[in-house]
């Protein structure tokens, strides 16, 4: 595959016999952005799971302390809707606007949150939601009593991670605009959640290996 001069560049400053600190690699990785615009920068882990396995899933969210970069649209399916449009939420509403959302195809947001009465009509619609990974979900921390706690978490930076089929783990942690400390930070919380989610019937190394990289960059092996 042929790369442009910016990659290429970028690429020398790589070391690829070495695996970094997090601390080096976040600092290493702004000077290693190749891109125009604002980048964001991912952490990838690659874990010893049997994802067929029910005992071996790795899914969860987790709050990034410095925030993804992102302006996260938030829309909230329930019959709280002051408590969610006070809370930041971008639009709040009962079915009304959960039939607008179907009826007219409306996705104009990244995050659906909902309070656990309004879960059998949002069910009734999982065919146009599922798809597209906006089905509200206890486990994602989107479906809940509190939905001023949830929306307040969703617009923070609260994140999804969930191993695929292969075990891979694939996060955004930031943008290349962050200063490295944010980019550390953030790192650090979600390396320590992996571990701490690890499955008791993982025998061996549970992490494989550890990656960070930018749009369109070279990546950067991180030792834990």
């Amino acid at each position: 595959m042929k790369h442009g001069k910016k990659y290429e560049a970028a690429l020398k400053l790589v070391d690829k016999t070495k695996a970094y600190t997090i601390e080096e690699a976040c600092e290493l990785i702004k000077k290693t952005t190749v891109t125009k615009f604002d980048s964001t920068i991912g952490l990838s882990m690659r874990l010893n799971i049997n994802t067929k396995k029910a005992d071996q899933q790795v899914r969860g969210t987790v709050i990034l302390p410095a925030g993804t970069g992102k302006n996260v649209r938030v829309v909230a399916i329930t019959n709280k809707v002051d408590d969610a449009l006070k809370a930041g939420a971008d639009y709040a509403g009962g079915k009304e606007l959960l039939e607008k959302i179907v009826t007219e195809k409306w996705f104009d947001f990244d995050v659906m949150c909902a309070t656990p009465e309004m879960m059998g009509e949002i069910g009734k619609n999982g065919r146009v939601l599922g798809p597209k990974g906006l089905m509200p979900n206890p486990k994602t921390g989107t479906v809940g009593p509190d939905i001023a706690k949830m929306v307040k978490e969703l617009k923070a930076g609260k994140v999804e991670y969930r191993a695929d089929r292969d075990g891979n783990v694939n996060v955004g942690i930031g943008k290349s605009s962050f200063d490295t400390e944010k980019l550390v930070e953030n790192a650090k919380t979600l390396v320590n959640q992996i571990l701490k989610v690890r499955p008791s019937t993982v025998k061996g190394n549970y992490v494989i290996s550890c990656y960070i990289s930018s749009t369109m960059g070279p990546s950067i092996k991180i030792s834990l």
